[in-house]
């Protein structure tokens, strides 16, 4: 049932986009198996219900916004809301180790999103360890498999120029400001 409550929620989302709808399937119809292969990995990663599904959008935010993809940020700061996630703890991403917006484990989660979306990335064998200390190898996994998918998305979309759809309609996003897109600053929009 919580599958299935997911994979709606992604569609109510999505929906909901008011532009640029057609700019990402505009791309990939011209690679049908790459387009295939982009769907599979979605849907797995939708189907594996292991971790928390608040954890993996924490980190998969975090991820967004550290690539600066605007139609990432623009989609999972809708679906953190859509789970539950105030605005103000949207905001907390940019300085969160200093929030008490977070749980231990999700800054550590939110670190992970940190580390693995640096390059080179280099996670440290600590935060691994604190990690499994708290979830199981299956449910650090999913967490790992949904960051660093975001860093494909989100360096996929960078390059063919992917623009946001506005399914936040007019409510806060985490789209960084223009002047904060060429630096390593996180600013809220």
């Amino acid at each position: 049932m919580r599958i299935l409550k997911r994979i709606w929620v992604h569609l109510v989302v999505l929906a909901r986009s008011r532009q640029n709808r057609w700019d990402l399937p505009g791309w990939l119809i011209r690679r049908p198996l790459i387009a295939a292969a982009n769907g599979f990995y979605e849907m797995a990663l939708l189907f594996s219900g292991r971790a928390p599904t608040e954890l993996k959008l924490l980190a998969g935010i975090k991820a967004a916004m550290l690539t600066h993809c605007e139609f990432c940020i623009d989609i999972s700061d809708t679906l953190g809301r859509s789970e539950g996630f105030s605005e103000e703890k949207l905001i907390a991403l940019v300085n969160y180790r200093d929030s008490d917006e977070f749980t231990h484990l999700e800054k550590l989660c939110i670190q992970l999103a940190e580390e693995m979306s640096r390059t080179p990335a280099i996670i440290s064998d600590g935060l691994r360890e604190e990690l499994l200390r708290h979830l199981s190898k299956a449910q650090l996994m999913e967490i790992a498999a949904e960051i660093a998918w975001e860093n494909q998305r989100g360096r996929l979309n960078q390059g063919l120029g992917i623009r946001p759809m506005d399914t936040a309609g007019g409510t806060l996003c985490l789209i960084p400001q223009p002047e904060a897109r060429s630096g390593a600053d996180d600013s809220v929009a």
